[in-house]
């Protein structure tokens, strides 16, 4: 099969800038809940894209775990190629991709730590074994093999037991959106794009501006 030949006509939905909500946050959380309804999935998986110090773009699909007029959040260990491209430039771009609603939301904006104390109540809800491999697992760095994952983990479980406290190098991030775009397919690839941005100085209290873009 030649993937150039691969074609597909969308066709489930329309996006009309007069319908859509003037807040982008509402306009997501309602198509967030509707992914959800539809049950794609992993409807909170989320691409996540950082510039390292180098310049060089990189990308992982990361999961969305909290969602407000602040911002979007998701978790990661600070010390991970991501944590350290967000330390050296505190920017970022995320990506929804809902292939059964024929849909993308692109969110793009500064990203900061979230709290201690929203870190270590996330923490607290993880499941026992997340909340070891926090510490088990060097994330982005060189191994040996899988087994050392492994007698890492042992080793956190006997040291800890079934009360591991959050790992310093481990918590949030917040993306504060200053751009979002809601892509709705549609036929003959005249698909529907809406984006909004800040008006005035682009600050957070700045009034959204929403506008429509050539597919």
């Amino acid at each position: 099969m030649d993937i150039a030949d691969l074609r597909k006509s969308y066709e489930r939905d329309a996006l009309d800038e007069h319908a859509a909500h003037p807040d982008p946050l509402l306009q997501f959380e309602h198509w967030l809940k509707q992914a959800l309804d539809a049950q794609v999935p992993e409807p909170n998986a989320m691409t996540l894209a950082t510039v390292g110090a180098d310049g060089r773009p990189s990308t992982r699909v990361v999961l969305i775990k909290g969602c407000d007029a602040r911002g979007i959040v998701w978790y990661t260990n600070y010390q991970s190629r991501k944590g350290r491209e967000l330390a050296a430039h505190p920017w970022a771009a995320l990506q929804f991709h809902w292939v059964e609603l024929e849909r993308v939301v692109r969110i793009e904006g500064r990203v900061e730590r979230t709290s201690d104390a929203e870190s270590d109540a996330y923490y607290a809800s993880r499941p026992l074994d997340s909340r070891i491999g926090a510490w088990a697992s060097p994330q982005s760095e060189v191994i040996p093999s899988r087994a050392t994952l492994v007698a890492n983990a042992a080793q956190v479980s006997a040291r800890h037991l079934l009360n591991p406290p959050r790992p310093p190098h481990w918590g949030g991030f917040r993306l504060l959106p200053d751009r979002w775009e809601f892509w709705q397919g549609r036929k003959s690839r005249l698909h529907d794009r809406l984006r909004y941005r800040r008006g005035g100085d682009d600050t957070a209290g700045a009034d959204w501006i929403r506008e429509r873009l050539a597919p």
